[in-house]
């Protein structure tokens, strides 16, 4: 079965876990956690910017999932781990188009929502992260369609076009 998942997602979750089990921090129940966390990322929805044209009746929604820097690593899984959140965010019929990690900040996520979705989320949000994160939410667009044609140097042009 091909995964949903970007490959540069997969790839970070892959180096994440192997330097949690080269560190030893990481026992084989955490193994176990692990593997669930990555089949339940399988079903997210994830978009390809390059052929993917955004729905008229969605928006771009960037969620900001600000660690909580007065828990360890451990805490924080824990926490997500027992609210299911992997299993609630995003929910269905929203789409992942980025999912980055922001070192110092936590994790920032651009989701494309259905407008009569965005409540979705939003609970989604509130019931399984809040223990683990503060939030922001933020109305996004994509800009560079508007400027790529006004950079003066074409190397500063994104690769993937």
């Amino acid at each position: 079965m091909k995964s949903n998942i970007h490959p540069h997602i997969m790839s970070l979750l892959i180096f994440t876990g192997l330097i949690f089990l080269m560190s030893g921090a990481v026992t084989s129940a955490d193994a176990e956690e692990i593997l669930k966390v990555k089949t339940s990322m399988r079903s997210l929805e994830l978009v390809d910017s390059d052929t993917h044209r955004q729905a008229e009746d969605s928006i771009l929604l960037t969620v900001f999932l600000k660690h909580d820097q007065s828990k360890t690593i451990d805490e924080i899984q824990t926490i997500l781990s027992d609210a299911k959140f992997m299993e609630q965010f995003p929910p269905a019929g929203t789409h992942v188009v980025s999912w980055y990690v922001m070192m110092g900040i936590g994790q920032v996520v651009t989701l494309e929502v259905p407008a009569k979705k965005l409540r979705e989320v939003n609970l989604a949000v509130e019931r399984s992260g809040w223990k683990a994160f503060r939030t922001e939410f933020y109305a996004t667009y994509n800009l560079y369609p508007v400027i790529k044609s006004k950079l003066a140097n074409q190397s500063q042009k994104c690769l993937r076009e």
